[in-house]
């Protein structure tokens, strides 16, 4: 007997729905990372990207606990010196939501070129509305 290994030709991608309403960024995040591998299915494969579809909606409601909101800062540096540009994550929230739901997700994956290909299979939205309807996605809980 022979060990299946997933390749592009035998994966199946499903489209899945997260709600992040009133739940941790980083539990929310932890789910979709999950989700994006594969690591659920039955065929998972390490070295393969053979992971679904998701859709974060009600990212600006999420939640972080303890005092993140005033000490946790969003870091991006330009390279140049002097370059180091932070942002309290409680005016992350406010204003780019979709950004800090991404961050969170992009750190709960690994540092391989799948999770580039996986990434681009995320689609976050601040509201309840999304526009993949269409996909018939399952809701997750």
């Amino acid at each position: 007997m022979s060990t299946f290994m997933a390749n592009k030709a035998n994966i199946e991608r499903k489209w899945y729905v997260v709600d992040a309403a009133g739940q941790p960024l980083g539990k929310t995040a932890v789910i979709v990372a999950d989700l994006l591998r594969g690591k659920g299915k039955v065929t998972y494969t390490p070295h393969a990207d053979c992971g679904d579809n998701v859709i974060v909606i009600n990212a600006g409601k999420a939640v972080l606990t303890g005092n993140k909101l005033e000490q946790k800062y969003y870091r991006t540096h330009s390279g140049w010196v002097g370059g180091l540009k932070e942002t309290k994550y409680r005016i992350l929230m406010q204003d780019k939501p979709e950004l800090a739901m991404r961050v969170a997700v992009r750190g709960m994956m690994p540092r391989n070129t799948i999770t580039k290909d996986s990434l681009k299979r995320l689609h976050i939205y601040a509201g309840a509305q999304h526009e993949h309807q269409a996909q018939k996605p399952e809701l997750v809980k």
